[in-house]
């Protein structure tokens, strides 16, 4: 990747975990302070509930595209561990153009609604639903260009055989973490 590409790419991250920060901290705001409302003065914030389930929403989606740059999604590696290079390197393209498949289904499928979304409004707050589900352009476009990324980065050989298996463990994280640190 070069070197301006990367400073876009890294940008765009800090900005999608800073937004995902931003949302999880209104939405915590917005359900505390209507349960508070609700049991100590007998009211609430009526759009509280509605904007709270449109930002978990959002924050799923986003979270999904930052769990997919850092390989943090779950996965099975145990028969891949087995495989050699040529195996790894197959299974590796053929997983990532089934998930560059369903990016593509994922933005079809968004784009098709659009217009539905775009003329119904929520219940409570009145927005189009079209700025709710519009995520589904982000995160495919987004998950895309990843996937898209890694496949050229397949192609031209820059990957090692641990880089091929797409699962980070949760367990060896730790322990490395653990040794760097007793250095």
């Amino acid at each position: 990747m070069t070197r301006p590409m990367k400073k876009i790419n890294d940008l765009f991250f800090r900005l999608a975990e800073l937004t995902l920060v931003v949302m999880l901290s209104v939405m915590v705001i917005m359900v505390f302070g209507n349960v508070v409302l609700r049991y100590g003065f007998n009211s609430g914030l009526i759009s509280s509930e509605e904007l709270s389930r449109f930002l978990f929403i959002w924050i799923t989606f986003l979270g999904a595209i930052v769990a997919m740059r850092e390989n943090a999604h779950l996965g099975l590696d145990t028969m891949i561990r087995l495989l050699p290079r040529a195996g790894k390197k197959f299974c590796f393209a053929l997983s990532n153009v089934l998930m560059l498949g369903c990016c593509v289904l994922m933005f079809y499928g968004t784009f098709k609604q659009h217009q539905i979304n775009a003329t119904t409004l929520s219940a409570v707050t009145q927005i189009p639903m079209s700025w709710v589900y519009g995520v589904g352009y982000v995160a495919s476009i987004a998950m895309g260009l990843l996937i898209l990324g890694k496949l050229l980065r397949l192609a031209r050989g820059e990957f090692s055989d641990e880089d091929l298996i797409q699962v980070q463990d949760s367990e060896d994280g730790g322990e490395q973490h653990i040794k760097g640190a007793a250095r």
